[in-house]
């Protein structure tokens, strides 16, 4: 029969709620370094992905219309 000795089981819960300690700590710091990392961010004024395609796709329709203006200029030119 084995017995648990009393200083081994202090051991074992004393590195338990180290562990535990460790865990809540490395969240905070993960919590603190991605508040740290928004507020950076947004200090520069970074545009998001949405509004970047949606001034991609104007631009894209701005030089659709100007080739087509030039086509039709071209055309009456040549008559």
């Amino acid at each position: 029969m084995q017995t648990r000795n009393k200083v081994f089981d202090d051991i074992s819960q004393l590195m338990t709620n180290a562990m535990g300690v460790a865990q809540g700590a490395r969240t905070e710091a993960e919590n603190a370094m991605k508040g740290l990392v928004d507020r950076w961010l947004a200090d520069r004024d970074f545009v998001t992905r949405e509004e970047f395609d949606a001034v991609r796709a104007m631009a894209q329709k701005a030089r659709e219309e100007n080739a087509a203006l030039l086509a039709r200029i071209e055309a009456l030119e040549n008559k």
